[in-house]
């Protein structure tokens, strides 16, 4: 049950992506999963909603399972309370928190030469907070570990200390609950909530470096937060010195405590990884299959967590002992060193939504509100930049605009690139975090 739970995390993740953020709020984040048997999921929703999310959403959920798992599955849509099953999802939500509760602690953190510095620096700071390392700042690529750090501090504290008021955010929510509280006019609660906390850690912090009147307030949260002795955690994809548009105040502050890198796990420890994820998942791996995933995913935590994942649901579903053909079928989709990131379109539009703080939708649709359309402008002339693809390809994929018009977004982004250095800077982070 457990194994499949997760992989619906992970279906979830995918319908996010495949639609707007109002339609996925509305009819697809309340499906709850109620149980997976004979190739059939079994989802709930409400008696008003079924309807148009069988006759809307059936075929997306459908494709989404079969992109995630790798192999088709039937959808039965049942309303919430009148399944027998449906009692026991919540349950297994429960189970399914508690398992990652537990994934994210200091004694199921696999350490090796590739982070047991950063682990060190960590368990010094859970254990001592406010006295270590002030601030710790763990930065490396995307699924690694930094964020499996951050939450076993904050498990351990809270395990130790109840009475701990911590806050555990990320640099996109630090932003967006701002602008909230600025346009309601709630900034004393806003300063109020994050200035007198006792711990703070902030997930993916170079979120805020092109964003002025974040820097802003963060500057402010930290001063108030250090001068008190109180602890402060930051992790990020890059070190604080090539975040380019950050400003040079918060630089300082941010090198002021303790750096602490995250590389690529060694092959002794991706072993290992993959071996007790099997463990936690309950079920047994040969050493042929663990040292054939190890060997194949070699950058990324997550995605061997992921293809152990796969594996304890092909077995549930077929029955069969784990093997090498098992296992080449769970990586087939993970990109690893001999596979590198393509420059898709999808991925340059995604990495300039995230940095621009506005959809991927946004950016392919005709709004024209100046941060969409300058991330729209960016989006365009990073992909002239990094992909072999022609004008008029690419005016395609922004609603068959003309070639003409693609030019002359590029001839214009060109001109701002030369006179705006904080732009030029940005996008030249973007291409980085593509292409590397």
């Amino acid at each position: 049950m457990d194994s499949f739970l997760e992989i619906w995390e992970s279906i979830k993740d995918y319908l996010k992506n495949s639609v707007t953020q109002v339609a996925y709020n509305v009819w697809l984040k309340p499906l709850e999963f109620v149980s997976f048997k004979n190739d059939t999921l079994t989802l709930s929703t409400s008696e008003f909603k079924r309807g148009i999310v069988i006759d809307k959403f059936s075929s997306l959920i459908e494709k989404a399972c079969e992109e995630t798992i790798g192999f088709p599955v039937q959808i039965d849509f049942v309303i919430s309370g009148e399944n027998p099953d449906y009692s026991n999802s919540q349950e297994a939500k429960k189970q399914l928190k508690n398992s990652n509760d537990y994934n994210y602690t200091f004694e199921n953190f696999i350490i090796g030469p590739s982070n047991r510095f950063a682990h060190a620096a960590a368990v010094n700071v859970a254990t001592n907070p406010g006295k270590a390392y002030n601030p710790l700042f763990i930065y490396g690529h995307s699924g690694l570990g930094k964020t499996h750090l951050l939450s076993a501090i904050m498990n351990y504290i809270k395990e130790n200390n109840p009475d701990a008021d911590i806050i555990y955010t990320s640099g996109e929510h630090f932003t967006n609950e701002l602008i909230n509280c600025l346009r309601t006019k709630t900034n004393y609660a806003f300063h109020e909530k994050y200035r007198n906390c006792d711990i703070l850690l902030v997930d993916d912090i170079q979120f805020i470096a092109d964003k002025e009147s974040t820097q802003e307030e963060f500057f402010h949260t930290f001063n108030t937060l250090n001068d008190a002795g109180k602890q402060i955690v930051l992790t990020s994809d890059r070190p604080p010195k090539e975040m380019l548009t950050l400003e040079e105040r918060l630089l300082t502050r941010f090198e002021s405590g303790l750096i602490a890198d995250i590389t690529a796990p060694t092959l002794e420890t991706r072993m290992a990884i993959v071996k007790r994820k099997a463990d936690d998942l309950n079920f047994e791996l040969n050493d042929e299959v663990i040292h054939f995933i190890a060997e194949n995913i070699k950058k990324n935590i997550r995605q061997l967590e992921g293809a152990v994942k796969k594996i304890k649901a092909y077995q549930d579903v077929e029955g069969t002992k784990p093997n090498i053909e098992t296992a080449k079928r769970a990586i087939s989709d993970i990109i690893n060193d001999s596979q590198p990131l393509p420059m898709t379109i999808e991925n340059i539009i995604n990495e300039v939504a995230r940095t621009f703080n506005v959809s991927a939708a946004d950016i392919r649709s005709e709004k024209r509100n100046a941060r969409i359309s300058q991330a729209r402008q960016v989006a365009i002339y990073i992909i002239k930049e990094v992909t072999d693809l022609p004008l008029k390809a690419i005016g395609k994929e922004f609603g068959n605009k003309h070639y003409s018009t693609i030019i002359y977004v590029l001839k214009e982004m060109e001109e701002k690139l030369a006179n705006n250095v904080t732009l030029k800077a940005t996008v030249d982070d973007i291409i980085k975090n593509i292409t590397e």
